[in-house]
């Protein structure tokens, strides 16, 4: 038996209902009704049942009593979970999500570059110059000069040798994407080589706050050139 079809039902049930959710398409305190879901989306009871069990384990959605499944407060989400996170970033992102993704990318980027230019070896710099080498060679091409940042950055918490800053890596990649997909994709961005070599010479160089400092200036250069693109008035308002 072919279990394909139903499979890709269910993934793609799970990702229309969170997004929805999560773009606020279905509130908190929102009642879910199975059938009209079953209805709206074309899926079986089965499929739609182990799609609201997965949006539940991420905080998402609970069944109540007299209520029936019902949409949770923000405050129960899991907001670091991958899915979350990409469908925050889907679409327009809002101030608030980009704010804090500014933030934290604030406070772990400076700090994972000190830890990486005392502990790095020849693989992360090996790393890390790939991913330069590839953000080279991506020119106009958006979807390689995103993939080709992602590694960057990757390649960077990778070269802390801590596994929990480099879990950190699903944030991060959620901020890149989004701020990326908006720059490149507008093509108002400048070169992003040299500051990330930067980082990479002060990495090498085994110099933590010479990194931290470069990580700093690629940080405050593409908040930059996010507000230019979004047209923020006060570039002190989005990290």
């Amino acid at each position: 038996m072919n279990h394909h079809p139903i499979r890709g039902l269910y993934q793609q049930t799970v990702e229309v209902l969170g997004e929805q959710i999560v773009r606020g398409v279905y509130a908190p305190g929102a009642s879910l009704y199975p059938d009209q879901l079953e209805q709206e989306l074309g899926v079986s009871k089965t499929v739609l049942r182990e799609a609201l069990r997965v949006l539940a384990s991420k905080g998402l959605i609970e069944s109540r009593q007299k209520r029936g499944t019902v949409v949770r407060p923000r405050s129960a989400w899991s907001l670091l979970d991958s899915d979350l996170l990409r469908w925050q970033g889907q679409g327009i992102p809002d101030e608030i999500f980009l704010d804090n993704l500014g933030e934290v990318r604030h406070i772990v980027e400076p700090a994972g570059a000190r830890l990486a230019a005392e502990r790095r070896d020849e693989a992360d710099l090996a790393a890390m110059q790939d991913a330069l080498d590839h953000m080279a060679a991506a020119g106009d091409d958006v979807h390689a000069m995103v993939e080709a940042d992602l590694l960057f950055h990757r390649a960077l918490l990778a070269a802390t040798h801590n596994e929990l800053l480099t879990r950190m890596e699903v944030v991060i990649e959620a901020g890149l994407r989004v701020r990326d997909r908006i720059v490149h994709g507008a093509g108002h961005s400048a070169d992003p080589v040299p500051a990330h070599r930067a980082v990479l010479d002060a990495v090498r160089a085994r110099e933590p706050e010479a990194a931290a400092r470069a990580v700093q200036d690629l940080l405050a250069a593409a908040a930059a050139d996010l507000h230019r693109v979004m047209g923020e008035a006060d570039p002190g308002t989005t990290k």
